[in-house]
């Protein structure tokens, strides 16, 4: 069958498709993946074959013109997605208000330079199945617009599906997701449905215990570690004399947002007095923020996460979910220190389940940071609840163990 994977020009969201790509690819199926012009060299790096649809127009250079929209999820997540984590919020007024913000403010600027061109290319090619990740609405409009089966493949927690039943249980005449979409569908010779917001199915890549589900059909996907194209240093080969804490902060908020909620001098302070190895992933823009560099620490701009972990006692990250997934799978204690979107309740989820600790904003100075360190170093019980959250993983079916699923899933 044909596959047509498509997604915004957004590379965390793209990483987490690469593996479902290559099962479906080497299941013997045509897979291609559609995204704006300046991201097809990310999508051929991972040997995958990409299709250029719309503008190269960049979502938060429109934003730096309003601040308050740019900004909005850094510390937590925007309305109307906090109802998700805060029950409180999930009135008609605050989802109400909260939707045409994130129509107008975000769903629109990421989708509608791709529309027009990826439902073209949809109609030339007639793809059996499209998976989008769950802000590429373009993709169910696609979809739609061609018959095709089509579902959401997730990155972080379901805060959209979960958002989207609460709304509907309490929503009036107005419904400007729908509205939005539903034009779009009606264009190209269809009408709105539910799964133009949340698809026919659901992949997820999370565990259920750190998983927030929506009365929706889910697919549980093992995770699979894949962070685009890297080189194992020579250094990983010799193990560290002395525990090794790995701190790594993620790509997003050093793209987007400018820098780190949290001081990097602080965090490096904070461990630099353990008796540990440091092993951080640090910038080179904000390494020369830098004023010292503790005698026990490594810095470098990068190295794959996946070949780092299983060489760690404990690792220091922001709660993205593919850092807090890599980290689980290789049973290393973990200590998060969310900074935006659904990274906080990812956080609390991670904390609850008792394979790490979390530390809010407002709470995470050198000290907790270094008394937090201390406990996941010297406490078993992290330990085995992480060896509990692997095993969690490893059960959930594999990518290639999926494509059966899929290929059903499409025929139908």
């Amino acid at each position: 069958m044909r596959v047509l994977f498509t997604t915004y020009a957004e590379k965390t969201h793209f990483l987490a498709m690469a593996p479902l790509a290559w099962a479906l690819r080497t299941a013997g199926h045509e897979v291609v993946v559609a995204s704006q012009p300046r991201f097809a060299p990310v999508i051929t790096q991972a040997g995958l074959t990409a299709v250029t649809v719309g503008a190269d127009r960049d979502p938060y250079r429109l934003l730096e013109a309003n601040p308050g929209h740019l900004d909005g999820g850094r510390v937590a997540l925007t309305p109307p997605y906090d109802a998700a984590d805060d029950s409180s919020k999930a009135t008609p007024g605050h989802l109400l208000e909260g939707y045409r913000e994130a129509v107008t403010w975000w769903h629109r600027l990421i989708n509608q330079p791709m529309i027009a061109d990826l439902v073209a290319y949809a109609k030339h090619w007639r793809p059996d199945l499209v998976i989008w990740e769950p802000l590429t609405y373009a993709g169910a409009i696609a979809a739609n617009a061609v018959g095709a089966a089509h579902g959401r493949l997730m990155w972080g927690l379901d805060v959209f599906g979960v958002t989207r039943d609460l709304f509907l249980k309490v929503k009036g005449e107005e419904d400007p997701l729908a509205d939005w979409l539903g034009g779009h569908a009606r264009r190209y010779g269809g009408d709105f449905s539910e799964d133009l917001v949340t698809g026919q199915f659901t992949i997820d890549r999370l565990p259920r215990s750190l998983r927030l589900e929506a009365g929706l059909t889910y697919l549980p996907m093992r995770y699979v570690p894949y962070g685009g194209a890297a080189t194992v240093p020579a250094w990983l080969r010799t193990p560290p004399e002395r525990p090794r804490v790995a701190i790594t902060m993620g790509f997003s908020a050093a793209d987007h947002y400018g820098g780190f909620l949290w001081g990097t001098q602080d965090l490096l302070d904070a461990v630099g007095g353990l008796d540990v190895d440091v092993v951080a992933t640090i910038s080179d823009a904000e390494r020369a923020k830098l004023t010292r560099v503790p005698p026990n620490a490594r810095l470098t701009p990068y190295v794959p996460l996946h070949a780092l972990t299983p060489t760690c006692a404990a690792v220091v990250h922001h709660a993205g979910p593919g850092t807090l997934a890599t980290t689980a799978l290789d049973a290393v204690p973990q200590l998060a220190l969310p900074m935006h979107f659904d990274e906080p309740p990812l956080a609390r989820m991670l904390a609850e389940q008792g394979a790490g600790l979390a530390l809010a904003p407002g709470e995470a100075d050198g000290v907790a940071v270094a008394e937090n360190v201390l406990r996941l170093l010297k406490e078993p019980a992290f330990t085995v609840r992480a060896e509990t959250l692997r095993d969690e993983m490893l059960a959930m079916p594999s990518p290639n163990e999926l494509v059966p699923r899929l290929e059903h899933l499409a025929r139908r």
